[in-house]
């Protein structure tokens, strides 16, 4: 077993090391530019939605108040008659200002990392081989980078060439953790 407190060094490296690759993959080669579709008359849809000032948030339309109500024939006219849907509304303001949103980026990667040597740590001793550490940190990595992206395929009718894109994202993330924990592996 090796203490979380020795892994220091690999946790805010393989943190680090996602963060630019992240950074990469979103800004230099564009992979997820198709991963939203556009609604038509963007600006007549974002005119009406304005009129209701919804606070940021998710949301779901239409939404049963209780498994009674979506039984009922009201709550089953009305999802028929559609749109049905799943929206989240963010604050407006300049999409280019993600500050926020990067810095906690940053900490869900060094909480990711973390959870990564809890796991290589619980399950590893010292001296372990290069390519076993990177075959536990990887696996426990790319566990916490991609598998909750198949819910959203699933369950909230994202499409699956999106969701591949962020699992093969989540993929080079947790090969890259691996790399860093069995690099600096104590």
């Amino acid at each position: 077993m090796v203490s979380i407190l020795s892994l220091w060094a690999p946790i805010l490296l393989a943190a680090g090391l996602v963060f630019v690759a992240s950074s990469v993959i979103h800004m230099a080669f564009n992979w997820h530019r198709n991963d939203f579709r556009p609604v038509p008359d963007e600006d007549g849809f974002m005119d009406a939605l304005r009129g209701f000032g919804i606070p940021p948030g998710n949301y779901l339309i239409p939404r049963p108040e209780s498994t009674e109500v979506m039984k009922s024939a009201e709550f089953q006219a009305k999802a028929k008659r559609g749109p049905c849907l799943f929206m989240t509304v963010l604050s407006p303001g300049d999409p280019s200002a993600m500050g926020r949103q990067l810095a906690h980026w940053f900490v869900y990667c060094v909480a990711a990392s973390g959870l990564t040597a809890f796991v290589a740590g619980l399950a590893l001793a010292p001296g372990t081989e290069y390519l076993t550490v990177f075959g536990v940190a990887s696996t426990a990595a790319f566990m916490g980078y991609s598998l909750a992206h198949a819910q959203d395929a699933i369950w909230m009718s994202q499409g699956w060439p999106a969701t591949v894109r962020s699992m093969v994202d989540g993929l080079i993330y947790g090969l890259l953790t691996g790399g860093a924990f069995g690099w600096l592996w104590p």
